[in-house]
Parts: C-alpha cells; sequence; structure tokens
C-alpha cells in the first residue's frame, strides 16, 4: 500500500461508518514498515461513547497490538481534521504523522480552533500533512448531512 492507498482505506471507514448512521470519518494508522495495523471508523452513536471517534478507535487498537501506549514511527491517516480530544490523543500515542483530508474549520483542534498540536503544553507533535483525499472525505461529509436536513 502507498501514500494515497492508506488515504483509500480510511475513506472505506468512513463510508462504512455512513453506512452506520454515525458521522463519516475513518482512520487507518500503519506501522513504520507502512502495514496497516489499525483501521477504524466512528462508532460514538453505535456505543453511546462521545470517545468513540475514529482516531481514538485506531489508536486504540494499534496500541493493543502493540502492547504500548506508544506508537513512535508509527502515521495516522484520517479523512477529517481532528478534533481537539483526538489531537491531545495523538500528541500522548507519539505518532510520528498526521495525515488528514478535509479540514475542519468548526470543531478542529489541529489547524483550527485549539490547535492542540501547536500548543506548547502539547508533549510531542507529529509532523502534519492536510489535504490528503480532501475533496473526496469533504464530499462524503455533505453528503451525509444533507440526507439528514
Amino acid at each position: 500500500m502507498g501514500f494515497e492507498d492508506h488515504m483509500r482505506a480510511a475513506l472505506a471507514e468512513a463510508q462504512a461508518a455512513a453506512l452506520r448512521g454515525e458521522v463519516p470519518v475513518g482512520a487507518v494508522i500503519c506501522d513504520p514498515s507502512g502495514r496497516v495495523v489499525a483501521r477504524a471508523g466512528n462508532r460514538t452513536r453505535e456505543r453511546a461513547d462521545p470517545t468513540a471517534h475514529a482516531e481514538i478507535l485506531a489508536i486504540r487498537a494499534a496500541c493493543g497490538a502493540r502492547g504500548s501506549e506508544r506508537l513512535e514511527g508509527h502515521a495516522l491517516w484520517v479523512t477529517l481534521e481532528p478534533c481537539a480530544m483526538c489531537a491531545a490523543a495523538i500528541a500522548a500515542a507519539r505518532l510520528d504523522r498526521l495525515i488528514y483530508g478535509a479540514p475542519d474549520p468548526k470543531s478542529g483542534g489541529v489547524r483550527h480552533g485549539a490547535r492542540v498540536l501547536d500548543h506548547p503544553q502539547a508533549h510531542h507533535a507529529p509532523e502534519v500533512i492536510a489535504g490528503v483525499g480532501a475533496v473526496a472525505s469533504a464530499a462524503l461529509l455533505r453528503g451525509f448531512f444533507a440526507e439528514r436536513r
């Protein structure tokens, strides 16, 4: 799998979340060799858990598989700019790289809002690459919310 393939895998997780009635956000975590070690889509409604964001679920799965709370050398692909909660979890997990699709001016916590990773209290700031798969990610979100209005 290559760089774009990982975002396509995250988009597949987002599409699966939409089919479950969840906000369509998907995430994939890869180890240093590029192998996918975790994937998840939002499950906040299904689990009645406001922390069950795609990023949090993927981080939990990757940490469990690794047997460590740290994911040095790992990269996270996610379809939407992470919120402040997820950005803090990304920093705590010590992920090396964050690649996200669509920006989130309303609730984002990386380039918008709290800008958690830029804060002096952030223990770690990964490399951030924004806009990968942004058009497809944004279209999926727009379509999901248009159906509900």
